[in-house]
């Protein structure tokens, strides 16, 4: 063990620690308001993950804990490429909340922004991913409510640069809670807070858009919108202050990004975006308007070759070298004692490291096939939460615009019914004028001049009504389109409720099967350090042993708990 895998371990008490009888906290990799992050190891499976710790002191907070299962669960089932994936969801035994999620290898947004100005190209394809994320989640009902630089993961994935991971769905609203707040509980991000947020109003998905627009404004200018070392001040300027127009910080910025994001940084949620779908459709406007070259290769881009990703974290021992460590000791037992008088202890000792190795290797077989059959069902599941999630999102598209239309049509109708009053006055105007030209006996011509406007008047009128009508009814058949598309996708979401229980069932059950056994295997690999350290206080002394144990040692071929190298 290195001087640095030291010190962290005794700044650490979780470290070396096994949650759920399963996962094996190798390292701390992250730590916000919620929780901390460890990459964790599945203690017989080669599986490595990303598992989060919700904060030890919400333990008491039964309906807390309740509600963020619910919440996590929900998230899982938007099931994007954009969103990280959430393998596990659970309570130790101890009653602490935890996350098992993909182990991710990139940079947060946050530290390429402190970069400076990202290239428009970039800037629009990093949106314009978080934007389709979203667009699902909010079609399934979930907001994400703590969008900000720090939740956003770029990463590499088939070669693609800045491939775009979003963390954290819904864990904000825990912290909303009056009853966190005594114990520092933070309520949300200032500087990317919507200005309902900052009103104390519960986060819509509106809320999200404009945290958009924060990030885009971020990226496009390399500053906030808003900044102050003041919190309260922070928050008034949401409420109540304009951002200072972005094209002012970027003379170059393309004039349709510039209407994005000010249109994303509304005060008011209804003059923003109505949905993402109407976003995702000027994004991807602005992104073939955009130079169609690599971003790396423009003005402000990083024209250098990505560096390569670190590689995975190096595996721990596993079981299968439990046999290889045995026979190591078997050799050096027969050094020690060639003539077989080896003390009753050592053979002991060496008989039952024998017996763990072998028990454990069945028992690794027999974890790995439940492990198979877990990660096929979670596939299944990914599927059609997958499945459904897409036929979502199309039904989604669809009444977006069917409300965007029925919106365009509601407006003329407001327009014609406006000129449909005024050309109603002007009847009657024209009628009393010729009711009066008539009692005046008005030359013939002049009364013919008379009424021939007042019947242009009501010709106008009519005209106006039947323009009315028309417009009404389409947008009554648009509306009525939005409606029926609006019963199916709320269909659609409570066949994933249903199907997503049922699944976490199942999965829940196959999982505590996974961790009795593990928790067995966990058992073995105690008494299999036991035996091993047995050995090692009749061995380490013996000059003729002194190469092997060197062996031993440079190999790595110990159990996790041993202490051959101490």
């Amino acid at each position: 063990m290195s001087k640095a895998n030291a010190a962290q371990k005794s700044s650490d008490t979780y470290l070396g620690r096994v949650v759920a009888g399963r996962y094996r906290l190798e390292a701390r990799i992250g730590e916000g308001g919620m929780g901390v992050v460890y990459r964790a190891r599945h203690v017989l499976i080669e599986r490595v993950v990303a598992l989060k710790l919700i904060r030890p002191d919400l333990r008491g907070e039964t309906h807390l804990r309740a509600w963020m299962l619910r919440e996590a669960r929900a998230a899982n089932r938007v099931d994007h490429a954009h969103i990280v994936d959430i393998h596990d969801i659970g309570e130790t035994e101890e009653g602490e909340l935890y996350l098992v999620m993909e182990y991710l290898v990139g940079t947060p947004l946050s530290a390429e922004i402190a970069k400076g100005q990202f290239p428009q190209v970039r800037a629009i394809d990093v949106l314009e991913q978080m934007s389709a994320a979203l667009g699902r989640a909010h079609d399934l009902g979930v907001v994400h409510r703590d969008l900000k630089s720090d939740n956003i993961m770029c990463t590499n994935r088939g070669g693609r640069k800045d491939f775009v991971k979003i963390l954290d769905f819904g864990l904000a609203h825990l912290a909303r809670d009056p009853r966190l707040a005594p114990k520092g509980a933070v309520f949300g991000t200032p500087e990317y807070m919507s200005p309902e947020q900052a009103k104390g109003e519960e986060a819509t998905a509106q809320s999200d858009l404009y945290s958009l627009g924060v990030l885009l404004f971020e990226m496009m200018t390399g500053q906030l919108p808003f900044r102050s070392h003041d919190r309260d001040a922070l928050l008034e300027m949401q409420r109540s202050a304009n951002p200072v127009n972005p094209k002012t910080l970027r003379p170059d910025l393309h004039p349709d990004a510039e209407k994005i994001i000010l249109k994303l940084l509304q005060k008011s949620a209804d003059r923003r975006y109505k949905d993402c779908h109407h976003l995702q459709e000027d994004l991807k406007a602005l992104q073939r308007a955009l130079p169609s070259s690599p971003w790396e290769a423009q003005p402000g881009g990083d024209a250098q070759p990505a560096p390569p990703p670190p590689p995975p974290p190096a595996p721990s021992p596993g079981v299968a070298e439990w046999a290889t460590r045995a026979a190591h000791f078997g050799r050096m037992v027969s050094r020690a004692y060639p003539s077989g008088d080896a003390p009753q202890e050592v053979n002991r000792a060496l008989e039952e490291a024998w017996l763990l190795a072998n028990r454990a290797s069945r028992l690794e077989g027999e974890v790995a096939s439940h492990m198979r059959k877990l990660e096929a069902l979670e596939r299944r599941g990914r599927a059609l939460r997958a499945e459904i999630g897409r036929k979502v999102e199309e039904l989604a598209q669809e009444e977006s615009r069917a409300l965007r239309e029925a919106s365009g049509e509601n407006e003329v109708v407001a327009q014609v019914r406006e000129r449909l009053l005024a050309g109603e006055r002007a009847v009657v105007q024209s009628r009393a004028q010729a009711d009066a030209a008539e009692r005046q006996a008005l030359p013939l011509a002049q009364l013919r001049g008379v009424f021939e406007r007042a019947g242009q008047a009501q010709a106008h009128v009519d005209a106006r009504r039947e323009l009315l009508a028309e417009h009404e009814m389409r947008a009554a058949r648009k509306d009525a389109q939005a409606r029926d598309l609006r019963r199916q996708i709320e269909e659609l979401r409570g066949q994933l409720a249903r199907y997503a229980e049922a699944m976490e069932e199942d999965l829940a059950q196959g999982r505590e099967r996974v961790a009795q056994r593990t928790r067995e295997g966990l058992s073995y690999e105690r008494s299999f350090a036991e035996c091993t350290d047995v050995l090692m206080r009749h061995l380490r002394g013996r000059p003729e042993c002194r190469d092997l144990l060197e062996e031993l040692a440079r190999d790595g071929a110990r159990g996790p708990q041993s202490s051959v190298a101490s």
